[in-house]
């Protein structure tokens, strides 16, 4: 077996929170306990919300909390070549279609049954002729794309998982304010930097539907998931920045003990968090 590599890859959208600590933990724990690496990926894509002094608090949050990691911190703002090519690849399979369309006019158009996620109606998937000097995003064709490739399976801790890419829609690549969307990056980073196991929680257990199919299209090396469970606050939450979570910064300025809060988060004590169950995953 390859020696295990995972990675951390969090956004400089805002402060680091309990839930980020416990992510990181788990990706970090698992690479040392296989004598692997634990890389650093800043997913600062998102020009518009993403801020350079965050990437400097996240260093000394994981540094606080006690976490080492190998090698130079790798910002996606410095790969973005690597997401043309991949981009312009799927384009000349004849997988990739312009989309023009606003968020409010995808969201008039959206419905679905009552707790699913709702699925873009494929509007601009047979326009006849695209000007392409307007504003527009990349979406993949996602009929197309599961045809081309056929029956694809992941490997999620110690379960096997039949891939349903189609489940979740013509999803974008490349969005009008940004040269790829998390999707496409994520796949290409992964790959790029020799991750065997991708550890990250449940929320993002859907994604790995559609990164399982970029990889096929892309012949990109499989990695390994362990989705891992979420915190929620005392509210029934998921700890997010959206919802006020307790940052790091916070109680690493206030004086707390990072290594001990590492220590109880991974003994289970989690505070002012539980932590949501992933049954039925």
């Amino acid at each position: 077996m390859d020696p295990v590599v995972t990675r951390f890859a969090p956004s400089p959208t805002g402060r680091l929170h309990l839930g980020h600590a416990y992510s990181a933990i788990q990706a970090h724990d698992h690479a040392r306990r296989h004598e692997g690496r634990f890389l650093l990926r800043i997913e600062d894509i998102d020009r518009t919300r993403s801020r350079p002094e965050h990437i400097g608090a996240i260093l000394a949050d994981l540094a606080w909390l006690g976490l080492t990691w190998d090698g130079e911190v790798v910002q996606q703002s410095h790969r973005l070549s690597l997401y043309t090519v991949a981009l312009e690849r799927l384009r000349d399979m004849g997988l990739l279609y312009p989309c023009f369309c606003t968020r409010a006019e995808i969201a008039e158009a959206m419905s679905a049954p009552h707790g699913a996620a709702p699925l873009y109606p494929g509007t601009c998937r047979t326009l006849a002729s695209a000007d392409l000097s307007r504003p527009h995003a990349w979406r993949l064709d996602m009929t197309v794309a599961v045809a081309r490739v056929g029956a694809l399976e992941w490997r999620d801790g110690d379960r096997v998982i039949a891939a349903d890419p189609l489940a979740q829609g013509d999803v974008v690549l490349a969005r009008k304010d940004a040269p790829a969307s998390y999707h496409l990056a994520v796949t290409v980073d992964d790959a790029a930097q020799g991750i065997t196991d991708v550890v990250r929680g449940v929320d993002l257990f859907d994604a790995t539907h559609v990164h399982r199919l970029l990889q096929a299209l892309l012949d990109l090396p499989v990695p390994r998931w362990h989705h891992h469970a979420l915190l929620t606050g005392t509210d029934g939450e998921r700890l997010a920045k959206r919802h006020g979570a307790p940052a790091l910064a916070t109680l690493r300025e206030r004086g707390d003990a990072g290594r001990a809060l590492a220590d109880r988060l991974r003994a289970g004590d989690f505070p002012n968090a539980a932590i949501i169950p992933t049954f039925g995953l």
